[in-house]
């Protein structure tokens, strides 16, 4: 094998004066980019370069994830916000007391998925028609949940056990976490309640905004099917 035949080795001077001559050899091969390690002088510490494109990666992260959210948000409040519109028309449309309890415990357990749903009306069981709505004294409400119902405020929590047994009955063991709010028109005419087995679904200050609107609906569509 002569000289000739012999593969020569290419020098790092050789390269070097190569990039030289050719500044735009990455433009035109950027895909090398890639493949090239470039070790910083500062050893192991990183450089100023460097921590900007990390704080700024982790900031896109951030909003991406952000972003996110609100979308998700924005699809459960729509959802939220067609299941409560239907809602509101088959109240509008019930004919009886009966029909307006039905309506609103369906759609509250078939359409929003609540678990526990109760409907508490105050005053005399025979002159109340029947529907699913339990029906107690005043008198009673008042020595049993009254601090529920003083402030005509919606509440969103734990409740102790013996508003969960008053409230919830036989479920009452089931129950994690409730939230309920007082039907009020004048005076308090009743408590819508909806409770879960997670202790930690209804928070405090948490989905009261939602039942205190539907309750607002029915402060005015039930009073005038109760005896004046």
């Amino acid at each position: 094998m002569n000289e000739a035949d012999t593969p020569q080795r290419i020098k790092a001077t050789d390269v070097a004066q190569f990039l030289a001559d050719n500044p735009e050899f990455f433009v035109e091969h950027p895909g090398l980019l890639t493949e090239l390690q470039l070790p910083h002088d500062s050893g192991t510490a990183v450089s100023l370069v460097e921590r900007q494109v990390s704080v700024l990666r982790d900031r896109n992260m951030d909003m991406r994830h952000r972003l996110s959210q609100l979308l998700d948000n924005a699809r459960d409040n729509d959802r939220l916000f067609d299941k409560t519109k239907l809602l509101i028309l088959s109240l509008l449309e019930a004919r009886d007391l009966g029909d307006i309890i039905d309506a609103l415990h369906y759609s509250f357990n078939k359409e929003f998925n609540i678990q526990f749903t109760r409907t508490i009306l105050f005053g005399d069981v025979d002159k109340i028609a029947g529907s699913e709505a339990r029906v107690v004294s005043i008198f009673d409400a008042r020595e049993n949940i009254g601090a529920l119902l003083k402030s005509n405020r919606s509440f969103c929590g734990h409740l102790d056990d013996a508003h969960k047994q008053y409230i919830f009955g036989d479920a009452a063991s089931e129950i994690g976490s409730a939230a309920t709010v007082p039907l009020v028109h004048g005076n308090t005419f009743g408590l819508l309640a909806i409770g879960n087995r997670d202790p930690k679904y209804y928070r405090s200050s948490m989905g009261t905004l939602f039942l205190a609107y539907i309750a607002e609906v029915l402060n005015r569509l039930i009073p005038p099917h109760l005896p004046s």
